[in-house]
């Protein structure tokens, strides 16, 4: 008998990047991205810590869809939101999921969160959304960078591909130290991919 073949599997994350979770959580996120019909592309890279970038970010789905991958590659995945989705009754969910809840209005609290998680854990994926809203923006901030270089992240472009129903866990990228051309070049890149509202990216 051939052996099955997944659209998602822990296979695509390094095993020190994995955690623990019951392999019924891994079969839900399997299970939940064969249904949907997507596929994911790549896999996590090979490094101590992993900053995945996540665009184009333009619709609640794709919040939806990152879960399923991450409970899918069992992966030890910690993710910036909004303080607000943290709300009473499923701030512990949004926990167990790797939230960590973030006050846009205090930017310079954000290192000290993903300080606290490097000190946490050793091996370990960040996914930040560098947009910072569902809508359209004229200009990238530079926080994603910063945060990387202070705490050693290897940092690989990860792509939401609403037109081809897939992720693709991309390039590693190498910045140049100059904030605005590094921004410059990540948003090119990700012209090639389709967001759920492309008129939003």
């Amino acid at each position: 008998m051939s052996e099955t073949i997944h659209p998602v599997s822990q296979d695509q994350c390094p095993e020190h990047l994995r955690t623990n979770r019951s392999a019924l959580t891994r079969w839900f996120g399997r299970t939940c991205y064969r249904v949907i019909g997507w596929r994911l592309e790549g896999k996590i890279v090979d490094a101590e810590r992993v900053m995945v970038v996540a665009a184009p970010h333009t619709s609640n789905w794709d919040f939806v869809f990152g879960i399923f991958v991450i409970l899918g590659i069992n992966a030890r995945v910690r993710w910036l939101g909004k303080h607000t989705v943290f709300k009473f009754g499923v701030t512990w969910f949004m926990r167990w999921l790797g939230g960590i809840p973030v006050n846009r209005a205090k930017p310079d609290a954000v290192m000290g969160y993903v300080d606290e998680a490097v000190k946490k854990d050793k091996g370990l994926i960040v996914a930040v959304a560098p947009e910072g809203t569902r809508k359209k923006v004229t200009k990238w901030k530079s926080g994603f960078l910063r945060i990387a270089k202070r705490n050693n992240f290897t940092i690989q472009l990860g792509a939401l591909d609403f037109g081809n129903k897939r992720i693709v866990l991309g390039k590693v990228f190498e910045p140049t130290g100059d904030n605005e051309s590094d921004i410059a070049a990540i948003i090119e890149y990700y012209k090639q991919f389709e967001g759920r509202h492309p008129d939003q990216f």
